[in-house]
């Protein structure tokens, strides 16, 4: 059973949302909406056969019109940060707003998880999709060239959401797109995510400093909290006595999946929650993925059947080249010409065990 439905879900002030749902059979379904191409709710099934929804977000559209955590966001011109909100490029230095400290994060004070995307339903024999474009004007939050984006959600039937990225400019300008959905396996109404098992086949991660911008090496993971290529739950080393976690108050941390950035499908991670036995595995083209373990959820945040998000409630797998890499010439470069078309994939894959 293959299905696409569409209700109101609210007004903004650039028009009228609405609230998709995809869905690809009795027990798997994702719930969109076109304001900030939002992740709103996605419902699949434990080892037992109950559903749940595992993503962290809002009922109402109000909450997200207002200053959130980027729940389930479509983050874009650049997810992550960009150190002092500034790049040059061409020899011209480009100004971003500075919204996260001393740097741009995450698009900027507008970025696209505030815009109302145009909305597409979309069939094929084994998945419903909701097409979304939208074109970021020249100048927008700072960042050069008319910007024209397409991001598609595919559900499928073997319980898989799919996240197809597209985008062209008419001059040089810098892309990293992203999405920011906040999973808790056990649903998003549990309990802390700390006994996840955590996979990630990663031989480096990115070391940040006290802001939280790269210092420019790609840092091993042997010997560290961060290694992960062998399953460990979240929570056994995140407060260990170590200046990288003491930054981020815990794992705010891309891991280089992909060094050379070869733009194949390949898995970034997996997790499992063994007391319901759902399993996500993530594969995607990119050659980061950004582990964040909710460090800064603290409890003022209602959510959806009222539920209060406290302190590492939720975690987010951002696939995504790595932070500041206009400012760093050594990263996988994430420039985009005018002549090229900037695509990135990347595969939510859920099951049980």
């Amino acid at each position: 059973m293959l299905d696409i439905s569409k209700r109101s879900f609210g007004t903004t002030p650039g028009g009228k949302a609405y609230l998709y749902t995809l869905r690809a059979g009795p027990d798997f379904s994702v719930q969109i909406t076109n304001y900030g191409g939002i992740i709103v709710a996605l419902e699949t099934p434990d080892r037992d056969g109950q559903l749940a929804d595992i993503v962290l977000g809002f009922e109402d559209l109000d909450n997200y019109v207002a200053k959130h955590p980027h729940f389930g966001a479509l983050v874009g011109r650049y997810g992550n940060r960009i150190a002092q909100g500034a790049f040059t490029l061409d020899g011209k230095e480009y100004t971003l707003a500075t919204n996260d400290g001393p740097n741009h994060l995450h698009g900027g004070v507008h970025g696209f998880d505030k815009v109302l995307w145009h909305a597409d339903s979309l069939r094929t024999d084994d998945a419903v999709g909701l097409k979304l474009t939208h074109i970021s004007p020249d100048g927008d939050e700072g960042y050069p060239g008319n910007l024209a984006c397409r991001v598609t959600y595919w559900v499928t039937a073997d319980k898989t959401l799919a996240i197809e990225y597209e985008a062209q400019t008419d001059a040089p300008t810098h892309v990293n797109l992203t999405n920011h959905s906040y999973f808790n396996l056990a649903g998003h109404d549990a309990r802390k995510i700390l006994d996840h098992l955590l996979t990630i086949p990663a031989d480096f991660f990115v070391p940040v400093d006290e802001t939280m911008i790269p210092t420019g090496e790609l840092a091993p993971l042997a010997d560290t909290p961060f290694d992960f290529r062998e399953p460990h739950l979240i929570g056994e080393h995140i407060d260990d006595d170590h200046p990288q976690l003491l930054y981020g108050v815990g794992y705010d941390h891309t891991f280089v999946v992909d060094p050379d950035d070869q733009g194949e499908l390949r898995l970034a991670a997996r997790v499992s929650e063994p007391t319901t036995g759902r399993v996500l595995e993530v594969w995607s083209t990119e050659p980061g993925v950004q582990l964040y373990t909710g460090n800064f959820l603290d409890g003022t945040v209602t959510g959806k059947n009222r539920r209060i998000y406290k302190y590492r409630h939720g975690f987010c797998l951002e696939t995504q080249h790595f932070p500041d890499t206009p400012n760093q010439p050594d990263f996988p470069s994430t420039l985009l010409q005018p002549e090229e078309v900037f695509h990135s994939r990347t595969e939510f894959r859920f099951s049980s065990e």
